[in-house]
């Protein structure tokens, strides 16, 4: 798994401060997706679980979680290729 993958949640592809699963991408640290607001190590923990999740996140809007941390010029279709391979 390369470093973007290693820093990118699962769900939405928003590129995190601290892995979401760890440094070996196994142990989560249950922090909350700033983005999609999905809590690592919880709602996407299977890749069943972050289609669901995306599902819900994407046919809600695709919108922030914490506006206040959206960038000015945040493109979601930039951010939706962060997604992890084995999570598409």
């Amino acid at each position: 798994m390369n470093n973007n993958e290693n820093l990118a949640c699962r769900v939405c592809g928003l590129i995190q401060c601290e892995e979401p699963w760890g440094e070996d991408g196994k142990i989560p640290n249950y922090a909350i997706c700033a983005c999609c607001g999905t809590e690592f190590g919880y709602e996407d923990y299977t890749k069943e679980s972050v289609l669901i999740q995306r599902k819900k996140w994407l046919d809600a809007g695709g919108g922030w979680w914490e506006l206040k941390d959206k960038p000015n010029n945040w493109n979601i279709n930039e951010q939706l290729k962060n997604i992890p391979i084995d999570y598409k």
